[in-house]
């Protein structure tokens, strides 16, 4: 679900989606897309309160690792060394169904 409103949220705000959770080796990308002539490898975290702390808080520096890795997967692939990317992060609460959504860009160096 979580993943599903995040793709909504980035195509509202003009994002094209081009693939969601590819796969490379051992990792996952929840969603990646264009945000103009930029490639962006987007993360969703999705919790149903912040009593434990925001979603994007449970980002370990294993999981950043990790999903550089596929993203350069991603790249070698699709031939597309020198292409601009970042990395974004969608962080859900849902708040008893009434859903916050927050788009963090370029959380990743």
């Amino acid at each position: 679900m979580g993943e599903d409103l995040a793709a909504r949220a980035l195509a509202e705000r003009g994002y094209r989606i081009l693939e969601r959770n590819y796969r490379f080796e051992r990792g996952e990308v929840d969603i990646i897309a264009m945000d103009g002539e930029e490639l962006v490898f987007v993360e969703v975290k999705t919790r149903e309160t912040d009593a434990f702390g925001a979603p994007e808080e449970s980002i370990t520096p294993f999981k950043e690792e990790q999903l550089k890795k596929v993203a350069e997967g991603f790249i070698f692939e699709r031939h597309l060394e020198g292409q601009t990317c970042r990395f974004d992060v969608v962080a859900i609460t849902l708040r008893k169904g009434n859903p916050e959504i927050r788009i963090l860009q370029d959380v990743l160096q």
